[in-house]
């Protein structure tokens, strides 16, 4: 273009759009270097790790890390063909099976006491929040004396002689009631939040329409906390599955009565730590990643599923 020419065109109009990719970049440019520090860290102790699991469970890498060779998918096939693994996997899914219920239920009754209770209400919700602050360790060892068949609280006020952690019928039901006490102050608050976010006017309504207390409850209070309790039991599903703290603790780091209480994660740990064989416990995490990530998936699917239905 010539100078003339240059002189006689017309000024170039920026729009809209010219603006908005402008401020997105600019916004990027600053905001990158607010969220490096993260990037850092996420990669260094996340995405490395995962990735160097990954390689090791292709491996026959031991504890000392010298001398691994590749083994392809030698490992994976005697994780699918190994008993003691699809044991493990089945106490921690049926572990996840009592207490996912238990503690969704259990965590609304808390709240709707704590939320419609008129005096002491801090101290209410102090009480039912309390244990969850507690180390697994403190309440794993806490509870092991309570369920101590020949000291324990739990046989002497109920005038039992139950071997709670010694038989295998019990050993499990220990572990959950445990996980209950311990962990459903968390759900308790969840589901405490969302109550009081609930407009006072929907309840007053109702009452105008003579609906009463149950009616309320079962019209108002649970479909507007639908998506809390789905909250709720997609988080519960995924600790559960990945017990493990309160298991060991409460069994002496042991596998329980007759191995009823190894779970998956506690297999895993044993398979590396115990028995030295890195490559193939990192097989096994891997597995247990994938299973993990299905459900969470699986979880998300359906969720979207029924928003889309219900619009």
């Amino acid at each position: 273009m010539t100078t003339a020419e240059s002189v006689l065109a017309p000024p170039r109009v920026t729009t809209a759009a010219d603006s908005a990719t402008i401020r997105r970049k600019q916004g990027f440019q600053h905001g990158g270097w607010f969220v490096a520090p993260f990037l850092v860290l996420f990669t260094l102790f996340v995405i490395w790790p995962l990735l160097r699991g990954v390689y090791l469970s292709l491996t026959d890498a031991d504890i000392t890390g010298d001398g691994e060779s590749f083994v392809g998918l030698d490992n994976y096939r005697e994780a699918l063909d190994d008993p003691l693994m699809w044991d493990a996997l089945g106490h921690s899914a049926y572990f996840t099976l009592l207490v996912v219920p238990c503690i969704t239920v259990l965590a609304f009754l808390l709240a709707m006491l704590a939320h419609h209770i008129e005096r002491g209400k801090w101290l209410w919700r102090l009480c039912f929040f309390a244990p969850f602050l507690l180390p697994s360790t403190v309440a794993g060892n806490l509870w092991q004396w309570l369920f101590n068949p020949g000291t324990g609280m739990i046989n002497h006020v109920l005038g039992l002689d139950t071997p709670w952690l010694t038989d295998k019928s019990y050993a499990m039901l220990a572990i959950v009631i445990t996980t209950l006490w311990w962990t459903v102050g968390f759900s308790f608050l969840l589901y405490l939040a969302a109550l009081q976010s609930i407009p006072d006017h929907l309840y007053e309504a109702a009452k105008l329409d003579g609906a009463n207390a149950w009616h309320r409850t079962v019209h108002i209070t649970l479909p507007m906390l639908r998506n809390i309790t789905g909250l709720v039991i997609t988080l519960q599903i995924l600790a559960s599955l990945q017990v493990f703290d309160q298991a060991v603790v409460m069994l002496d780091f042991g596998p329980g009565p007759e191995n009823a209480t190894r779970t998956f994660v506690q297999y895993t740990l044993e398979a590396g730590f115990t028995s030295y064989r890195v490559g193939y416990a990192s097989a096994i995490s891997v597995i247990f990643f994938v299973i993990i990530a299905v459900v969470a998936l699986a979880r998300m699917w359906l969720l979207r599923n029924r928003e889309e239905a219900t619009r």
